[in-house]
């Protein structure tokens, strides 16, 4: 019997349609999971402590945080009220940001991407800076939505990565070229994460969990966009993967 797939949740986004609240994740990070993970995706609905989040630690693989289009909300992390127009997810916040401590304290391999980077880095008591291009020094990391998808997520700019980092043994590179895609950035890095890739402006592009028993990275770029197309991409999401299958035997053996 073929051993079962790691269980890989993704926390949904909460949008209100047509007047009723639908809990939602882009198929993009649903993708790789299936492909190239090796996984069994399981969307998560952001109902925050209400879901029970110490039985929902216990029965997942692997968590994966995902970008969206929505912001943390500031006072979650003591900055500045958001101007105004700018869209905010509490119910995902709440969710998240209690979800992420508990999940890697219980050996649990997470990955985050843009919003799931900087909910990573809240969650550990880190700041961020609503607006990144704005700030002395720093380039313009957001893209122009004017364009189509494909220019939008296309290489913006290099990355250097830590050497002997986690990512530089997964792609076995010093340097890649990265989609930017984000208004919002790491300004303080959290207590006991560990930088693993900057921008050319300095700007923190990725961190792992420093102390983790397993697989806790993050990244501000979005590697799930055409992963099977990206030799880095896919090498993260197989090592990703291969966290979550590696929990998922040892629960088997329980």
């Amino acid at each position: 019997m073929p051993a079962r797939r790691p269980v890989i949740g993704i926390p949904a986004d909460r949008r209100t349609l047509g007047g009723h609240p639908f809990h939602m994740v882009g198929e993009k990070y649903i993708t790789p999971l299936l492909a190239i993970s090796g996984a069994l995706p399981l969307l998560i609905p952001s109902l925050g402590d209400e879901l029970g989040l110490a039985e929902l630690v216990e029965e997942l693989d692997g968590l994966l945080f995902s970008g969206s289009p929505s912001n943390i909300e500031p006072h979650r992390y003591g900055g500045e009220p958001s101007r105004e127009g700018t869209l905010h997810d509490p119910a995902r916040d709440a969710t998240t940001l209690s979800l992420i401590p508990r999940a890697i304290a219980a050996g649990v391999p997470v990955l985050g991407i843009c919003r799931g980077f900087q909910e990573i880095n809240v969650a550990f008591g880190g700041t961020l800076w609503q607006h990144v291009a704005e700030q002395p020094g720093m380039r313009v990391h957001h893209e122009d939505p004017t364009q189509p998808l494909d220019v939008q997520y296309a290489p913006a700019h290099e990355v250097t990565l830590v050497p002997g980092g986690l990512l530089e043994r997964i792609g076995g590179r010093p340097r890649i070229m990265v989609n930017s895609v984000h208004h919002q950035g790491v300004r303080d890095l959290a207590p006991g994460l560990i930088a693993e890739a900057h921008a050319d402006d300095g700007l923190v592009e990725a961190f792992r969990v420093g102390g983790a028993r397993r697989f806790a990275l993050a990244v501000q770029w979005h590697p799930e966009w055409k992963a099977e197309q990206d030799e880095f991409s896919t090498a993260l999401f197989k090592a990703f993967g291969a966290a979550a299958r590696e929990r998922a035997g040892e629960k088997n053996n329980r």
